[in-house]
């Protein structure tokens, strides 16, 4: 089994040690994406501008890899309050089309830089 490692200069870069992304036998798994401000390192904006700027990146980073939104079979989104999951849902069913990937939606005690929204993919390299 190969892996390899995938990075996109138009997504902020790991704030940690691990990748944006990995590629392996033909899927690509996309790390936890927050909406990072390069300049300023934290995480900013409402709800849906949040999900907005961690689905965008999340495109960059799969389009780095050779795949895309269209390809995502899985998503999981970690919320840092439930009551905010109509709103992301109003972002992210614009990026996903007629046939969204399958999802797991939690909320969480606190998330990396205080952000409101972290998504992480599955998605399938293009042929």
């Amino acid at each position: 089994m190969k892996k390899t490692p995938i990075h996109s200069d138009k997504a902020p870069a790991a704030i940690g040690p691990y990748s944006q992304a990995i590629s392996c036998e033909g899927f690509i798994f996309v790390s936890g994406q927050i909406a990072l401000n390069q300049k300023t390192g934290q995480a900013e904006g409402t709800v849906q501008e949040q999900t907005r700027t961690a689905l965008t990146n999340m495109g960059s980073i799969l389009d780095a890899a050779g795949s895309g939104l269209d390809l995502v079979v899985k998503t999981t989104v970690f919320m840092a309050d439930m009551n905010d999951f109509a709103a992301m849902n109003e972002v992210y069913k614009d990026f996903f089309g007629k046939i969204p990937p399958a999802r797991s939606a939690f909320q969480v005690g606190r998330l990396p830089r205080d952000a409101k929204i972290e998504i992480e993919a599955i998605a399938a390299v293009r042929k």
